[in-house]
């Protein structure tokens, strides 16, 4: 009995005391088994003990615990330690880390998640887009676009220039808008709920180019000569990374210059950089004036330094310069944004065209690393958002008013399943871009958490687009002026592509840099194993490690204590509704951190080739980070109970996914027999997380299929009109008159049921259910409203051959 009560204090202690606790508690745990051994315990019991003191008792003597443990692990871990390249260690240490070290920690602190202030707009931000934006959007055709320009409109273009789209992360002092990201982000959402195209042409110059790079590290004198004329699009950006033979791996980058002298301008003898490089996927470069170019710098006659290979570096070129190319177009999946290869030959320029001057050079990867880590958050996942809302907001009304076997579509359970799907994913999709914004105009730059919500919204987006395509069928496939959805359903995999690949994103990025970056010990290890001096690289080691075995041993009993009274004890914030996902969420996290450190311990360096390991333990952190974005989202919004059955979707799905993605780790671990007995631990009594139940499948898609604050709440912030013309006008008018006429043809179909009218189609009844007095000369006007609007919301185009056959792409 009395080692039953030791047991329990010892997992009580591991899981929640701290490091010193643990020790002397394991300790006394030692000698409780003396104790047992002097009231007839036996040899048996002896022999646990010395074992036990054996181990435990060195552990808490430096000098001891240094010559017996830590300097053979460190001389393993040295030799074990893949070499990082200069990319990738730049890349590590861009941005910082959030809540995505929290979730690391396997005791993540509530209060750096639900203290974040609100993402919230500024009086000129809403009046921006409630004026330029909703005019804007009103301006643009996105068929026209597509299929018959391959281009924006020249007044589209010039009003974008007008009004400053391409400047709203430009301060005022330099004539731009000087917005928020979160600002930034609806702007684009709306924007991309009308074209793709026009939201594509608006983000990149906000994102990851010139201007971004120009605040962060140019010299006053680039500022005051490019931002002005950034902000008013007198200058086009565009920025040239990826080439032929380098895209995902920038170390592999043949583009050069080398440090010379040479003519510029008239004179003769002037320090600068001779230029060669070939381009290509360059968005926006057919139209730019200005280039920002990343090259391999090199000093072959020392004339700026005493390094040859300087390294990676970035200027900006103007596109008139000598030497420079512009290509032809790309055509990527019929969109019609502007993007194209260039080349430059031979191509000389001054030392003071490099992004923050000579200074600068060698840097060039870190300032795009540093960039992306914001950049990457807003731009894709706001185009995704207002994708998915667009889709939502339509296909939802679409389901509404597309009947078959007499009723709508939306009501058959095989249609209910993809639209709770859309209408679940959109709101996570939605809550990540919300918090995420929120966290960067809160000052954080989370570059594990942008790669997390650029992957994660652009494949929801697919799921809820390719969901969307489903349930609408014919209408769909159909390309045309009346076609919402084709366009975006052809260039998903545009989104999918750029700004690091979706695959690359999720088997490395993700958990490669996050297991480096938001571990509370893996870096400070690295760091000591990279020191010069032995002993004090042993030194630091030997706390860190000590430190790191106490924050492994707390999480195993953690994980096992939570796991067997499923986090029920725990304390987390929420309410009745919200404070069972919270505990999951804990719970998940131990087990992820513990899973995670229990890979890099039998996998070592190894780990970094193991990319579907890898990629399953993005995928935990991912939907962890989802579900928690989903309830500050929930909690930012005043926990509206209508919006409950999206909440519970949303945590359901996430947190499903997350669980399973953590089960299908241990299949794929070395050392079968631990990876089991792991897995025992942590989930003793089963699978603690389910998907989403039929029952909310049907609450969930019946929120499309109705006019309510919860479905407005879920589409707020896409451009919506009621044109009886327009795309999406025509499915908002049809599904107002459909719903408005609904009343009646529940009389209408009651009267037949009692044999009072005759069987048919609902207009050839509408005299007979008049002179029976079953309806009113009112009430049937709705119901031929409603058909009229009915049959023009599912109407599709068609063309002559002559139409088809002449089209002609512009280049």
């Amino acid at each position: 009995m009395i080692w039953l009560i030791a047991l329990l204090i010892l997992v009580g202690v591991l899981a929640y005391g701290r490091a010193s606790i643990r020790w002397t508690t394991l300790v006394l745990f030692g000698w409780l088994g003396l104790y047992s051994m002097t009231q007839g315990g036996g040899n048996f019991v002896l022999l646990l003990w010395v074992i036990f003191d054996t181990v435990f008792i060195p552990l808490n003597v430096p000098a001891i615990r240094k010559r017996l443990y830590s300097r053979p692990v460190f001389k393993l871990m040295q030799r074990m330690l893949p070499r990082m390249s200069q990319t990738e260690r730049e890349a590590l240490e861009a941005g910082n880390t959030w809540w995505d070290a929290e979730l690391f920690s396997g005791d993540p602190d509530w209060r750096v998640l639900l203290d974040l202030p609100a993402a919230k707009l500024s009086a000129e931000e809403q009046a921006f887009i409630d004026g330029p934006v909703e005019t804007l959007c009103s301006m643009l055709d996105d068929w026209d676009i597509t299929h018959n320009r391959c281009d924006l409109p020249p007044e589209v273009w010039d009003y974008i220039k007008r009004h400053k789209f391409c400047g709203m992360i430009i301060p005022k002092q330099y004539g731009g808008l000087e917005f928020g990201e979160y600002a930034h982000s609806e702007v684009v959402m709306k924007i991309s709920s009308r074209s793709s195209t026009a939201a594509v042409t608006v983000m990149v110059p906000n994102s990851l180019g010139p201007a971004k790079l120009l605040l962060a590290y140019g010299t006053e004198q680039q500022k005051n000569h490019y931002l002005p004329r950034l902000a008013t699009g007198e200058e086009i950006p565009a920025f040239a990374l990826t080439g032929p033979h380098a895209g995902s791996d920038a170390g592999a980058m043949p583009d050069t210059g080398v440090v010379c002298y040479g003519k510029f301008e008239g004179k003769d003898k002037v320090l600068g950089i001779l230029l060669n490089w070939e381009k290509r996927y360059i968005t926006l470069g057919p139209v730019a004036t200005v280039l920002g170019l990343a090259f391999k710098l090199y000093d072959p006659e020392h004339l700026i330094g005493d390094k040859e290979n300087i390294g990676i570096t970035v200027a900006l070129i103007p596109t008139d310069t000598e030497g420079v190319s512009i290509g032809r177009r790309h055509f990527p999946l019929d969109s019609a944004f502007q993007n194209g290869p260039n080349w430059g030959k031979d191509v000389f320029i001054p030392m003071d065209w490099i992004i923050g001057g000579k200074e600068q050079v060698g840097n060039g990867w870190k300032m795009l690393m540093q960039c992306l880590a914001t950049g990457r958050a807003v731009s894709l996942p706001a185009l995704s958002t207002g994708a998915s809302k667009m889709a939502g907001r339509n296909t939802g009304a679409y389901a509404r008013i597309r009947k078959q076997f007499n009723l709508p579509i939306g009501e058959f359970e095989g249609i209910e399943e993809p639209l709770s799907r859309i209408a679940g994913e959109t709101y996570i999709i939605d809550a990540a871009r919300k918090v995420t914004a929120a966290a960067l105009d809160d000052g954080q730059k989370p570059s594990v958490i942008s790669a997390i919500i650029k992957y994660e919204l652009t494949e929801r987006m697919r799921r809820v687009i390719n969901d969307a395509m489903d349930i609408q069928g014919g209408s769909g496939i159909c390309l045309g002026p009346k076609n919402y959805l084709g366009r975006i359903y052809q260039v998903i995999p545009v989104s999918i592509t750029v700004e690091g690949a979706n695959i690359l994103t999720r088997t490395m990025m993700i958990f490669g840099q996050g297991a480096v970056r938001c571990h509370p010990y893996i870096q400070r290890e690295m760091e000591a194993l990279g020191r010069e001096n032995p002993e004090l690289a042993l030194q630091q080691f030997d706390e860190v490690l000590f430190e790191h075995i106490g924050f492994m041993l707390h999480n195993l009993a953690a994980g096992f204590w939570l796991g067997l009274s499923n986090a029920r004890f725990i304390d987390v914030p929420g309410d009745q509704d919200t404070q069972g996902y919270f505990r999951q969420i804990a719970r998940l996290s131990v087990g992820f951190a513990l899973v995670a450190d229990f890979a890099l311990l039998t996998l070592g360096g190894s780990l970094k080739r193991k990319e579907r390991i890898s990629g399953r333990f993005a995928d935990v952190l991912s939907n962890l980070y989802l579900c928690s974005c989903v309830l500050k989202n929930y909690q930012d919004q005043g926990s509206p109970k209508d919006d409950l059955p999206l909440l519970h979707w949303a945590c359901q799905q996430t947190l499903h996914r997350a669980q399973q993605s953590l089960l299908a780790i241990f299949h794929t671990l070395p050392m079968r027999l631990p990876a089991v007995l792991l897995r025992a631990v942590l989930f003793p009594s089963g699978k603690p997380c389910a998907p989403p139940a039929d029952h909310l499948i049907h609450q969930t898609a019946g929120l499309l299929l109705k006019n309510s604050p919860t479905r407005d709440r879920l589409t707020h912030g896409i451009y919506i009109n009621y044109k009886p013309d327009d795309v999406t006008g025509r499915i908002e008018v049809a599904f107002q008159a459909v719903l408005a006429a609904t009343p009646v043809e529940a009389k209408i179909h009651a009267a037949q049921k009692q044999k009072q009218l005759p069987k048919g189609v609902i207009l050839d009844v509408l005299e007979a259910a008049i002179s029976q007095t079953v309806i009113s000369k009112k009430e049937a006007e709705l119901i031929v409203t409603a058909e009229k609007a009915r049959f023009a919301a599912i109407s599709v185009d068609d063309f002559s051959p002559e139409q088809l056959s002449g089209v002609s792409v512009k280049t």
